[in-house]
């Protein structure tokens, strides 16, 4: 293994991962006891054999002198690193992709998984304003390739609860919002996603304080993203994520059922075509 660096074109981090569950069990090493020099638990390491967590340099050269795998940790940090999202948000995207199921609450735009490519553009210009447009191009993409995880007709599950707002926050072309509407409404009636809308007449709710993602996985713990402008973090403390699991429990009982969600987003969505052509 200490001659063989990962190619950055085949998921270096799940490489990087399957790697480090080899070396590890050939040291006779659990999960736990290589954690336990590093300062972190057995839990985190198996996010890390599982490819739900990024491997930093500092952990690597501690690992490559555990396991004495002669620096193969450290060289090939740097394409498991490698991502085409933005820092902040690198870590939950390549979560995202592993999980069996993703549950989120969004309170002011569609998630990024639901979203059209109109839409998506009218959501990165606003971010950008003077962005040039290949900019643009490229994070539009970027957010389209996400949503190719749906492509699978079962896994994962996304259940996505939806503030009220998200359906009112219409721009100058009513049609861009109608069009994203009706593709979450496709996706609800072929049974692929499950969505809930929280009303404003639900009043003050559990999930005030922002968005989340949770996320659960085959073989590794759980983990919980929460984001703001330009930031983002990702917990995988049981606490943490018990915490924010009530939260979004709380959310999907104060919510209208799906039943009820899908007729209100359709409503919607007429009604801003209708506008729209009058």
């Amino acid at each position: 293994m200490a001659g063989k660096n990962l190619d950055p074109s085949s998921s270096p981090r799940a490489l990087l991962g399957a790697e480090l569950r080899v070396a590890r069990e050939a040291a006779g090493l659990s999960q736990a006891e290589l954690g336990e020099p590093l300062f972190v638990s057995g839990s985190f390491i198996g996010q890390l054999e599982a490819g739900t967590r990024r491997m930093h340099i500092e952990f690597a050269r501690q690992i490559d002198d555990i396991l004495s795998t002669n620096g193969f940790f450290v060289r090939n940090c740097g394409a498991a690193a490698k991502s085409k999202y933005p820092d902040h948000f690198a870590a939950a995207a390549e979560a995202e992709a592993l999980a069996k199921a993703i549950r989120e609450y969004a309170p002011q735009l569609i998630p990024g998984l639901l979203q059209t490519e109109a839409y998506a553009r009218e959501v990165f210009r606003a971010y950008q304003p003077t962005a040039p447009e290949r900019v643009i191009d490229e994070l539009v993409e970027n957010r389209l390739a996400r949503a190719a995880l749906l492509s699978d007709p079962t896994t994962p599950l996304l259940w996505c609860v939806l503030d009220e707002a998200v359906l009112r926050r219409v721009g100058e072309n009513k049609t861009v919002l109608a069009e994203a509407l009706r593709h979450v409404a496709t996706l609800i009636r072929s049974h692929r996603v499950i969505v809930q809308v929280l009303p404003f007449s639900a009043g003050a709710h559990a999930g005030l304080d922002g968005s989340l993602k949770l996320m659960t996985f085959e073989d590794a713990p759980p983990l919980v993203y929460v984001d703001g402008i330009g930031m983002g973090q990702l917990f995988d403390d049981p606490a943490t994520v018990g915490r924010h699991t009530l939260t979004y429990d709380l959310l999907t009982a104060s919510a209208l059922s799906p039943r009820r969600s899908l007729a209100l987003i359709e409503s919607v969505a007429e009604e801003y075509e209708r506008d729209d052509h009058a």
